[in-house]
């Protein structure tokens, strides 16, 4: 039976709203784990740290690192239903320029909105009078109808069954981003290790390979 502490590193959005709710569930089948759940968003060296597993989205840089594929996510805009009704959806993401856009900041930079069309890419970085470098206030920003804000999809996955939010703009989604595990030497994975490999594969969707 797997047992022991297990270290696990996730992006601070990520955990709260994928990973902890479905921990319980995780620990009632694996009783003797021990596990350490970290959230943040600054890249660190997991091995430098003792983190056991590390979840990261988006393109690996490091090629060398021994990593398992979870799943994907998209970046989708998105607005109250009061917003659009007040200033119109956009129709292309040019429109944005009319729009008042949220921004959200990492490492003081305000990151830019990334688009595809049939031209190539598309780049937009957001310059209105709100800012926020975190994503729940983010969203709840969204929600208020502050305006229009460039988040996960698995962020908004209840607003957007309970109608709260809109996605606009969807035809110019950026390409799917991966989601992966990086862990330590694939030949001698601890037990523990593994089975929290195949639950995070599992509750991201992506079948075991």
């Amino acid at each position: 039976m797997p047992e022991g502490r297990l270290c696990v590193e996730a992006p601070a959005v990520l955990g709260r709203l994928v990973l902890v709710p479905a921990l319980p569930g995780f620990l009632a089948q694996h009783p003797r784990i021990e596990l350490d759940l970290r959230r943040r968003d600054a890249v660190i060296d997991p091995a430098a740290e003792g983190i056991d597993v590390s979840l990261r989205i988006g393109h690996l840089r490091d090629a060398q690192v021994v990593a398992r594929r979870l799943g994907v996510t998209r970046m989708l805009v998105c607005a109250s239903p009061e917003y659009l009704r007040r200033s119109g959806p956009p129709a292309t993401p040019e429109d944005l320029q009319r729009h008042r856009c949220l921004a959200f900041v990492r490492e003081s930079r305000v990151v830019p909105w990334r688009f595809r069309a049939e031209s190539g890419a598309l780049r937009f970085e957001p310059t209105g009078s709100l800012s926020v470098n975190d994503g729940d206030a983010l969203k709840a920003l969204a929600v208020a109808g502050a305006g229009l804000a460039w988040v996960f999809d698995f962020m908004i996955a209840p607003e957007l069954a309970s109608g709260a939010l809109v996605t606009v703009l969807d035809e110019f989604a950026v390409d799917e981003r991966p989601i992966h595990a990086l862990y330590q030497s694939p030949r001698h994975v601890i037990p523990r290790v593994r089975v929290f490999l195949d639950f995070a594969s599992t509750l991201l969707g992506s079948p075991r390979s």
